[in-house]
């Protein structure tokens, strides 16, 4: 993880250093913000950010804007922090693209831990894996998923998802062992979660999205009749 970029956005000055201290001791290079208009303005003045810290009340603008104006843009992996656990706004957050969203209080060595799991993930990626099924294909290394022959812009977990759906062709998959393989932790929020990328997923796949198929009461299957 040497040298890889994260950025940490939170009003809080103790909360910055708390976490940045953490991030430091994995090697990572840490940039900071105090508020959403100045994330946003680091964000853009930085081409190589590899993830980013978000906290969602702040001064200026607030980290539901700030995530907006990323994913505007870029695709980059962004872990959401509240002070509320409100199942609202963790689907808004879901909605809007955030890979993870943690509550305050939260343990900062758990916190880097899924900072690590999100770019491991991302960087062992197979160099020359391309898989296909029906009329997607999925090109792991470039990061590039294509439907019918048109690109795909994909957020990270859907990508992911996507990725994992395909990789078990076939296969009844639970929420419970899609969450757990996809999102790489024992995940304690609500599996609604999944249903939310899956809506968005299918969405974006156009005709190849109907390659999801729900299984009532249990999950999902991806199959290419």
């Amino acid at each position: 993880m040497e040298n890889l970029k994260v950025l940490v956005v939170d009003d809080e000055s103790r909360m910055r250093k708390l976490v940045k201290d953490f991030l430091v001791k994995k090697d990572f290079t840490v940039l900071e913000a105090e508020d959403g208009a100045q994330a946003v303005d680091v964000f853009f003045s930085t081409k190589d950010i590899a993830l980013v810290i978000l906290d969602v009340m702040m001064p200026k603008m607030d980290g539901w804007q700030v995530c907006r104006e990323i994913r505007g843009v870029s695709n980059v992996p962004i872990i959401m922090l509240t002070a509320r656990a409100d199942e609202r706004d963790e689907l808004l957050g879901f909605e809007l693209g955030v890979d993870e969203y943690i509550s305050k209080p939260f343990s900062p060595k758990i916190l880097v831990a899924r900072v690590e799991a999100i770019l491991r993930r991302s960087n062992a990626l197979a160099p020359d894996k391309i898989m296909t099924a029906g009329k997607i294909s999925l090109d792991k290394a470039a990061h590039v998923v294509k439907a019918d022959g048109q690109s795909v812009d994909l957020s990270y977990k859907e990508f992911e998802l996507l990725s994992y759906f395909m990789e078990n062709q076939g296969i009844a998959l639970s929420r419970e062992k899609i969450l757990n393989s996809v999102w790489n932790y024992d995940y304690f929020g609500d599996a609604r979660t999944i249903d939310t990328h899956v809506k968005k997923l299918r969405s974006k796949l156009g005709k190849q999205g109907d390659y999801i198929k729900t299984i009532w009461g249990m999950g999902y299957k991806f199959e290419v009749e």
